[in-house]
């Protein structure tokens, strides 16, 4: 603000000192034809009396004196006959040309700046900016500034400049208030359906995690009370593997997970270990029975009694964690993971 009204001041002077130059080379042109054309002496400082009288009230007027220094025409009557000493009150930078750096640093400081001399008198309420001497005669046109008018209107400038910062500043600070409580809002909106839609799938995995418990209850009553549907005569109880040269057979209700890599199909048992089967992981699903074995995807089958715990991951999928621990990530999509809630739910 401080650079932008020395600026806004600065121009405002230059403009001042500009018009007072006018004014006073004007005033010695009008005097000089005066001369020439043989109108009386008395006449032109009548004449001259009457249009400056009264301006000393404006940001810049003129006035005229003799060569010895005595005012003969000037604004405040008063001061008509008066000596005046041009040196006292004459703003003459050392280049002999005033400009508008200079006279605001005169204003604001109240001493020498940029070549201004100090003047005696501080108190001095106009300073001559310019002397211009009129031709075939003794008279001098002065253009004073009006130093205490001008420094009011600067300091009118830096309060209104003032007062738009304010209001500049209070509508920053409303507008901020206002985004940020907008933005506030929104997110805390975002972050609350994102609350009620983990507390949903928070309550989901609860569900799920109880139903597997209450399945795995329902398998073993099953399996030591010796069911024998039709449907379980048709699937297989035991399945043959090899470990090195040795052929195991492993009951269907000891295997946690079946797995395949590499074409490699792996059994893996509830105690940890592991056997290999010539079988495909197709061709052994579909000899299990469905309600302990459900195919989580392209590379595992799960048995109920692996599943240690079900967890949320990525976008509506589930991530299962097994018992022993696979060595790779069991994820189920999210195509089939509302199968595989219908397949704990029976």
């Amino acid at each position: 603000m401080t650079y932008l009204v020395k600026v806004s001041a600065k121009q405002f002077l230059e403009i001042q000192i500009q018009s007072s130059k006018r004014e006073a080379r004007a005033f010695v042109k009008l005097i000089s034809f005066q001369i020439e054309n043989g109108v009386p002496r008395k006449v032109i400082i009548n004449n001259i009396q009457n249009s400056i009288e009264g301006t000393n009230t404006e940001s810049g007027f003129v006035c005229m004196f003799d060569w010895s220094g005595i005012e003969i025409c000037h604004p405040n009557p008063q001061k008509i006959g008066k000596q005046t000493n041009p040196n006292e009150s004459f703003v003459r930078p050392i280049n002999e040309e005033i400009n508008s750096e200079d006279f605001y640093d005169l204003l604001k400081e109240k001493k020498q700046q940029g070549g201004i001399r100090n003047f005696s008198d501080t108190n001095r309420n106009s300073e001559i900016i310019y002397l211009f001497p009129v031709k075939n005669s003794d008279w001098i046109i002065a253009a004073h500034a009006n130093v205490e008018k001008i420094d009011k209107q600067v300091q009118k400038l830096k309060a209104n400049f003032s007062l738009v910062y304010i209001l500049t500043g209070i509508i920053i600070i409303l507008l901020s208030l206002s985004i940020v409580r907008f933005l506030g809002n929104y997110y805390e909106n975002e972050l609350e359906i994102k609350n009620m839609k983990l507390a949903e799938e928070i309550t989901i995995l609860s569900r799920l995690n109880s139903n597997l418990t209450n399945y795995k209850d329902k398998i073993d009553k099953k399996i030591k009370e010796g069911n024998n549907d039709e449907r379980a005569s048709k699937t297989k109880k035991r399945i043959l593997t090899y470990s090195k040269d040795k052929l195991i057979s492993i009951k269907v209700e000891e295997i946690a997970f079946i797995n395949t890599e590499h074409s490699i199909t792996t059994i893996c048992c509830l105690n940890g270990k592991k056997y290999t089967n010539n079988s495909s992981l197709d061709e052994l699903y579909d000899s299990l029975d469905k309600t302990l074995f459900f195919r989580a995807n392209r590379q595992f089958v799960l048995s109920v009694k692996g599943i240690d715990e079900i967890l949320r991951y990525g976008n509506n999928q589930l991530k299962i964690k097994t018992s022993p621990s696979s060595n790779n990530s069991i994820i189920i999509s999210k195509n089939k993971a509302s199968e595989f809630k219908k397949w704990l739910n029976i």
